[in-house]
């Protein structure tokens, strides 16, 4: 009898055992869809070219042609600028300033919501780093070193026109230089002269004095560290700097403290004064041509209270993150204007849920609503189930701005595609017919080359092709040049469906990843486009598969304030006004200890060696940095009496850089400490 009770049990162990397996199987599955879906995310961060002053050219990542920058345009990894003699401009990245000297090639290798790396193959860059997180990677690669940014602080870099040398400025922060096979610390105070490619030579020196590109710089960090738009945004923010000089704050009730834009026109509405341009990976993007048109079309949400719209940002202690457009199409393809197809939007109020008509797992989905307006979790996963469901039913979801008179936007798809300027632009259309028009998350609108390059004019400047085609060092792997569109077109038209197998249409404005989703059997035609375009739907999962997971945003936990019920929110809470943060005193090295020259050691990690291997990658751009080598002791005492030789001419400069005078006035830096 106990045998057999043993048996039994035994039995039934097994039987339990393979029951929990094949419970967990599902549940396994799902948690590595959910994970690949992740990985296929697009970066949550984009830089802004926020300011040019002179000729200054941009080229799209994979493009041969190069165009005349144009504010505003959304730029991200593969994304190429010119600056041509007198010419200067500034990119921001959240709070991170990138300024560029005349004459400068900069290229975004990778940007993403951890890492910042940056091609100089000529020129001179200002960058002023003030928010840099465990694990993040800000790096500048110049034709002989890969120049790593480990502290907040400001820093120069400076490559001739040869790319033989490197000069490498620190007023405040540490960063560490790679090449050469040799890694190399350069501290606060410091400004280091680089020369050579396999074997790198330097030498130390105090920060020589400032020229108009330093001064000119500073200037601009003024200008920021005084805003008072700092106090209602988050400072992660791209593009809030300008809203200061364009608008005010103030309270509505309902919304809290919103900001409402100045010298706009009676019947001005958002999303209307700019054109739309085609940016890989999000697809459809609003470029606004306001001078402040940067946060207020890519964060928070549109409301309109007392007669006139108001920009209210989301919450202020997390990091937002990044939308092409937050907006609601209408219509499909039942919108017509002037006898042939039409596109029509309007601006989502707040509360309103945003769901991306490109691939984006639900994290972020959540990630992208919650950081930029006052929204429940549970709305959004209800919203976006109603979005991804084959039969869903958008007229249960009511939308504020919708009902607003000339909220609206309606043109032809000549005008979308082509990247013309909307306002100038409009169609005429029949208010019942929109107004009875269904919602979709996405447009069935096919890019053309113009849709890429934007409102840019051809561009008569450029950089030689000696630089467009010289390599810098590196020491993590760049993501993967991007193809021409052409080519990209080309590879999507010629995938065909095997006959008599039609298959629902799913997700079909975005060209997402590399893998093939359903799509109809007969290809739609575009009859408007005046260029000519290739045949057929852009498949959404037909852009080059991003070879690395997309950590999540930075914000350790998104602020989950109460469901809100109605379209318009309720008791949206005022954020709490910081301290206006103080005017900064022009540069000025930061105090440190002396130290003695570090022992040179591998480059940090920073949790990416998964997903960008140092050695054995390729790329026209950059080449992998020599594995760092242990010194020897001539040179650890080379390195030692270079170190001491700088201590004592920074002590003997000590009382000259204290007096008052020049803390309130940086001293003008000569033209002839700069590689020529």
């Amino acid at each position: 009898m106990p045998k057999t009770q043993t048996c039994r049990t035994w039995l039934v162990g097994v039987v339990l055992a393979g029951v929990l397996l094949l419970l967990q199987s599902p549940a396994k599955s799902a948690a590595q869809d959910q994970d690949q879906d992740r990985d296929q995310d697009p970066p949550s961060v984009v830089a802004r070219m926020n300011y040019a002053q002179g000729p200054v050219s941009f080229q799209p990542g994979g493009e041969g042609d190069w165009v005349n920058a144009v504010p505003n345009r959304p730029l991200t990894s593969g994304d190429n600028l010119w600056t041509d003699e007198g010419a200067r401009a500034e990119l921001h990245i959240g709070s991170t300033a990138v300024r560029l000297a005349a004459q400068t090639s900069l290229t975004l290798l990778d940007l993403d919501d951890r890492t910042t790396q940056l091609r100089l193959s000529e020129g001179s860059v200002i960058v002023r780093l003030r928010h840099l997180d465990d694990g993040d990677l800000v790096e500048v690669d110049t034709p002989n070193l890969a120049f790593d940014l480990q502290r907040n602080g400001e820093y120069r870099i400076d490559v001739d026109s040869a790319g033989e040398v490197t000069h490498v400025s620190v007023w405040s922060g540490r960063g560490e230089i790679t090449g050469g096979g040799y890694s190399y610390t350069v501290v606060a105070g410091q400004s280091a002269r680089f020369s050579g490619t396999d074997r790198l030579n330097y030498d130390i020196a105090q920060i020589p004095a400032s020229d108009e590109f330093d001064n000119w710089a500073s200037q601009r960090d003024h200008r920021e560290d005084g805003a008072e738009s700092a106090n209602y945004v988050s400072p992660e923010m791209t593009g809030y700097e300008d809203l200061d000089d364009y608008g005010r704050w103030q309270y509505v009730g309902g919304y809290g403290t919103v900001w409402v834009p100045s010298g706009v026109a009676s019947d001005w509405a958002p999303y209307r004064n700019g054109h739309w341009a085609y940016i890989d990976p999000w697809g459809w993007t609003w470029v606004e041509d306001e001078p402040w048109g940067f946060a207020p079309f890519h964060y928070g949400r549109w409301a309109y209270a007392g007669n006139r719209w108001c920009w209210v940002p989301g919450p202020v202690a997390v990091r937002p993150v990044y939308a092409p457009a937050l907006v609601a199409f209408v219509g499909g393809a039942g919108i017509a204007i002037g006898g042939g197809p039409g596109v029509a939007w309007f601006p989502l109020a707040p509360g309103e849920v945003y769901v991306p008509y490109y691939r984006g797992s639900r994290g972020y989905v959540e990630r992208l609503n919650v950081t930029n307006t006052v929204v429940n979790v549970t709305r959004v996963t209800n919203v976006y189930n109603v979005y991804n469901s084959s039969e869903r039913n958008l007229t249960t979801i009511s939308y504020a701005n919708r009902r607003v008179n000339n909220s609206v936007t309606v043109v032809s798809r000549d005008t979308f595609v082509n990247a013309r300027p909307v306002a100038r632009n409009l169609g005429h259309f029949d208010a019942r017919q929109v107004a009875e028009a269904p919602v979709e998350r996405g447009i069935s609108v096919q890019p053309v080359r113009a849709s890429v390059f934007g409102a840019g004019t051809a561009s008569r400047t450029r950089p030689p092709q000696a630089i467009i085609s010289r390599q810098v060092v590196a020491t993590q792997r760049p993501i993967p040049a991007k193809q021409p569109f052409e080519q990209r077109q080309a590879a999507i038209n010629m995938r065909t469906e095997r006959p008599n197998q039609p298959r629902p249409l799913v997700n079909q404005a975005n060209p997402g990843v590399d893998r093939p989703v359903a799509r109809p059997q007969e290809p739609l035609r575009p009859a408007d486009t005046t260029e000519a375009s290739p045949s057929g739907m852009p498949r959404p999962e037909a852009r080059p598969q991003r070879p690395i997971a997309t950590p999540s945003a930075r914000p350790q936990e998104p602020l989950r304030p109460a469901d809100t019920t109605e379209a318009s929110p309720s008791g949206m809470l005022r954020p709490e006004a910081r301290p206006q943060r103080p005017v900064a005193i022009p540069r000025q090295a930061e105090p440190m200890r002396p130290e003695a020259p570090t022992v040179p050691r591998a480059p940090q990690s920073r949790d990416n060696e998964d997903r960008h291997p140092t050695q054995g990658w390729s790329h026209p751009q950059a080449r992998p940095a020599p594995p760092v080598q242990q010194k020897n002791e001539a040179q650890a005492r080379e390195d030692e009496n270079k170190f001491r030789n700088w201590q004592q001419q920074r002590q003997q400069a000590a009382p000259a850089q204290n007096r008052p005078s020049q803390e309130q006035h940086p001293p003008s830096r000569q033209q002839e400490n700069r590689p020529k």
